[in-house]
Protein backbone atom coordinates (compact mmCIF):
# COMPACT_ATOMS: atom_id res chain seq x y z
CA UNK A 1 0.00 0.00 0.00
CA UNK A 2 1.37 3.75 -0.97
CA UNK A 3 1.80 5.45 2.09
CA UNK A 4 3.59 8.63 0.10
CA UNK A 5 4.66 10.12 -2.98
CA UNK A 6 7.57 12.89 -3.51
CA UNK A 7 8.81 14.64 -5.96
CA UNK A 8 11.36 17.13 -6.47
CA UNK A 9 13.68 18.65 -9.46
CA UNK A 10 17.65 20.29 -9.21
CA UNK A 11 18.98 22.96 -11.50
CA UNK A 12 22.10 21.00 -11.64
CA UNK A 13 24.21 24.66 -12.08
CA UNK A 14 23.46 24.55 -8.77
CA UNK A 15 25.73 21.74 -7.75
CA UNK A 16 28.54 22.45 -9.89
CA UNK A 17 28.66 25.21 -7.48
CA UNK A 18 28.67 22.96 -4.55
CA UNK A 19 31.18 20.95 -6.00
CA UNK A 20 33.61 23.42 -5.21
CA UNK A 21 32.68 24.09 -2.15
CA UNK A 22 33.19 20.66 -0.36
CA UNK A 23 31.55 22.09 3.35
CA UNK A 24 28.31 22.30 0.99
CA UNK A 25 28.60 18.55 -0.02
CA UNK A 26 29.72 17.45 3.46
CA UNK A 27 26.84 19.04 5.42
CA UNK A 28 24.43 17.85 2.82
CA UNK A 29 25.54 14.77 1.51
CA UNK A 30 26.13 11.33 3.46
CA UNK A 31 29.82 9.79 3.39
CA UNK A 32 28.54 6.99 1.28
CA UNK A 33 27.51 9.36 -0.97
CA UNK A 34 30.19 11.31 -1.59
CA UNK A 35 32.32 8.86 -2.70
CA UNK A 36 29.74 7.25 -5.45
CA UNK A 37 29.86 11.01 -6.53
CA UNK A 38 33.24 11.44 -6.86
CA UNK A 39 33.40 8.79 -8.85
CA UNK A 40 31.50 9.96 -11.45
CA UNK A 41 34.09 12.45 -12.16
CA UNK A 42 32.24 14.80 -15.46
CA UNK A 43 29.07 13.37 -13.92
CA UNK A 44 29.15 14.59 -10.28
CA UNK A 45 26.99 17.31 -10.44
CA UNK A 46 24.33 15.89 -12.45
CA UNK A 47 24.47 13.00 -9.57
CA UNK A 48 24.73 15.53 -6.93
CA UNK A 49 21.72 17.39 -8.28
CA UNK A 50 20.23 13.95 -9.09
CA UNK A 51 20.74 12.89 -5.20
CA UNK A 52 19.83 16.45 -3.68
CA UNK A 53 16.41 15.74 -5.40
CA UNK A 54 15.90 12.27 -3.97
CA UNK A 55 16.52 13.55 -0.62
CA UNK A 56 14.11 16.45 -1.27
CA UNK A 57 11.32 13.85 -2.56
CA UNK A 58 11.71 11.76 0.63
CA UNK A 59 10.96 14.42 2.58
CA UNK A 60 8.05 15.21 1.13
CA UNK A 61 7.15 11.68 0.75
CA UNK A 62 7.18 11.37 4.23
CA UNK A 63 5.14 14.72 4.52
CA UNK A 64 7.00 16.27 7.39
CA UNK A 65 9.58 18.02 5.39
CA UNK A 66 13.32 17.40 7.50
CA UNK A 67 11.72 18.14 10.73
CA UNK A 68 12.76 15.23 13.16
CA UNK A 69 16.11 14.38 10.66
CA UNK A 70 19.07 15.47 9.15
CA UNK A 71 19.51 15.24 4.64
CA UNK A 72 22.47 12.92 5.85
CA UNK A 73 20.30 10.67 7.16
CA UNK A 74 18.66 9.95 3.83
CA UNK A 75 21.54 8.92 1.15
CA UNK A 76 21.47 6.83 -2.24
CA UNK A 77 23.75 4.88 -4.12
CA UNK A 78 23.02 2.60 -7.01
CA UNK A 79 23.78 -1.33 -6.78
CA UNK A 80 25.68 -3.22 -8.98
CA UNK A 81 23.34 -2.67 -11.78
CA UNK A 82 22.85 0.96 -11.20
CA UNK A 83 19.69 0.72 -9.94
CA UNK A 84 19.16 3.41 -7.05
CA UNK A 85 18.30 2.45 -3.98
CA UNK A 86 17.25 4.33 -0.97
CA UNK A 87 18.82 4.30 2.63
CA UNK A 88 18.01 5.42 5.38
CA UNK A 89 19.03 5.74 9.33
CA UNK A 90 18.34 7.78 12.44
CA UNK A 91 15.67 10.49 12.45
CA UNK A 92 14.63 9.57 8.95
CA UNK A 93 14.18 5.87 9.87
CA UNK A 94 12.26 6.57 12.49
CA UNK A 95 9.78 9.13 10.43
CA UNK A 96 9.31 5.85 7.66
CA UNK A 97 8.28 3.98 10.57
CA UNK A 98 5.76 6.68 12.33
CA UNK A 99 3.91 6.46 8.90
CA UNK A 100 3.55 2.84 9.16
CA UNK A 101 5.99 2.37 6.38
CA UNK A 102 8.50 0.08 5.55
CA UNK A 103 9.99 0.33 2.05
CA UNK A 104 11.11 3.07 -0.09
CA UNK A 105 11.49 3.05 -3.89
CA UNK A 106 13.57 5.96 -5.50
CA UNK A 107 13.57 6.66 -9.13
CA UNK A 108 16.19 9.31 -10.67
CA UNK A 109 16.69 10.93 -14.17
CA UNK A 110 18.79 13.97 -15.29
CA UNK A 111 18.80 15.67 -18.89
CA UNK A 112 20.94 18.55 -19.43
CA UNK A 113 20.23 21.29 -16.53
CA UNK A 114 17.92 19.37 -14.72
CA UNK A 115 17.80 16.75 -12.34
CA UNK A 116 14.36 14.64 -11.03
CA UNK A 117 13.56 12.62 -8.24
CA UNK A 118 10.65 10.47 -7.55
CA UNK A 119 9.81 8.32 -4.04
CA UNK A 120 7.68 6.45 -3.33
CA UNK A 121 6.93 4.85 0.24
CA UNK A 122 5.22 1.81 0.71
CA UNK A 123 3.92 -0.24 3.88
Amino acid sequence: MVKGIGVDVVAVHRMRDWLHDGALVDRYFAPEEREAIYERKDGAALSLAARFAAKEAFAKAVGTGFRGFHMREVWVVNDELGKPEMHLRGGALKALHRMGANHVLVSLTHEHEHAIAMVVIEG
